[in-house]
């Protein structure tokens, strides 16, 4: 959750229950400049006096400034790693009786080396050590000479890559559905009055070139999720035939299962490097007809392949 000096804030952490109280109590973080422990004990939640949230259990939540003379660290560089295809981790110290290690302290660690705020070069050795090889969310706990202090490390993973081949009507709650959930969004079609009229909103990709041109364009290994569309079918056959080269996990095909056996008999050999990945027609069955209901069934198949991934 992001919160600003005057008071707007982006993302939540309950269902609306303690945000502003999280307001309030980062207006003195962001005055003092140091990071914060806000605990909220809900077990014996009172009606009346308290919260009201009925959700019973503890939550703490870390307040951690990000000030303008630091560059915003260290949520550009995690925002970077999620915007990348690169995946990061990010270990923030969140209690310390050390005097020198102080809560909010961050290393933020890529294949490309790793960052450091608000910590000393031994310290971020150290953390770095400590945290090597992990790759899930986890508490770690550090004991030095100087005393004991406690890491959150948090595997950072980029945002999900979808790749749209069509830019017909039905891709636009497809792309809505899609950039609601975080991913990035990425479409292609042959034909320019198609992307030139759809509203897709910012921070969505097009791209205008040949089927059988794609690759040269895009980089199709970079994507997580495929679904061709263009309702076209010497295009979908290009573009099936593009994806059968790369490890792009799910591809997704519109249409009914007798199209799909043709596109895949007219693709011979390749058609096997598809097994697995391909599905077609794509989507969930949910029920309902029109646009709307088409995309929200492939979008939850797209979730649900993201779910199961390692």
């Amino acid at each position: 959750m992001l919160i600003d000096a005057q008071g707007n804030f982006c993302g939540m952490l309950s269902g609306g229950c303690l945000e502003g109280d999280l307001v309030e109590r980062a207006r003195s973080v962001l005055a003092t400049g140091h990071a914060e422990i806000a605990a909220y004990e809900l077990g014996a939640d009172d009606e009346l006096w308290g919260l009201g949230v009925g959700c019973d259990g503890t939550m703490r939540v870390l307040l951690q400034p990000l000030l303008a003379a630091d560059g915003y660290e260290p949520f550009a560089s995690i925002s970077r790693a999620m915007a990348g295809r690169e995946p990061a981790g990010v270990a923030t110290v969140i209690r310390s009786d050390v005097p020198a290690v102080h809560a909010g302290a961050s290393l933020v660690v890529s294949q490309s080396g790793h960052r450091s705020f608000g910590m000393d070069a031994a310290t971020a050795a150290a953390v770095a050590a400590e945290i090597e090889g992990l790759a899930a969310t986890r508490a770690v706990v550090v004991d030095t000479d100087a005393g004991r202090y406690e890491l959150l490390y948090a595997w950072i993973s980029p945002s999900p890559a979808l790749l749209v081949l069509g830019a017909g009507l039905d891709s636009e709650p497809l792309i809505r559905f899609a950039t609601e959930l975080g991913w990035s969004c990425t479409v292609a079609d042959h034909r320019s009055a198609y992307l030139e009229g759809r509203a897709y909103g910012d921070g969505v990709t097009t791209y205008c070139c040949p089927a059988n041109e794609l690759g040269e364009n895009v980089d199709l290994a970079a994507f997580d999720m495929a679904i061709v569309m263009s309702h076209h079918l010497v295009s979908d056959r290009g573009y099936l035939a593009q994806l059968a080269e790369v490890p792009v996990g799910y591809v997704g095909l519109l249409g009914p299962p007798g199209r799909r056996d043709r596109l895949l008999a007219e693709l011979g050999a390749a058609a096997k490097k598809l097994e697995g990945r391909l599905r077609g027609p794509a989507g969930i069955q949910l029920g309902g007809r029109g646009p709307g209901p088409i995309a929200l069934e492939i979008v939850a198949e797209m979730q649900a392949y993201l779910s199961r991934r390692p």
